[in-house]
């Protein structure tokens, strides 16, 4: 997340718009983005509904064998489809930004923008 947040600029020109979601509390999530300095939008889905709607329950991988998110990075379009996506079960491994900066020329490309 800190290479989101160093390359913020870099998305914003590109019309990305950065959004993190995770299942710790709001709580949990705003001390965070203070502490890390990340000023891009935090979402906190402690029930997990989102991250089983995109499929990327981790059963049993969290503190205490709670479920959490598998890492993973998508590109949607303002119309909700996805136009790209990187799934990994690794926590450590996530797309870099020029990754996802290079999708997003080539969705660009493909529809037409």
């Amino acid at each position: 997340m800190r290479s989101i947040q160093q390359n913020l600029a870099k998305f914003n020109e590109v019309g990305i718009r950065p959004v993190a979601i995770s299942v710790d509390s709001p709580e949990a999530s705003r001390d965070l983005c203070q502490k890390a300095g990340y000023t891009f939008t935090f979402l906190s889905d402690p029930n997990l509904q989102a991250i089983t709607k995109y499929d990327l329950v981790h059963k049993g991988q969290g503190e205490g064998g709670r479920d959490i998110a598998r890492p993973a990075e998508f590109l949607i379009d303002s119309s909700g489809i996805v136009r790209w996506r990187m799934l990994t079960e690794n926590y450590w491994v996530r797309a870099r930004p020029e990754q996802v900066l290079e999708a997003a020329n080539a969705a660009a490309v493909v529809n037409g923008s």
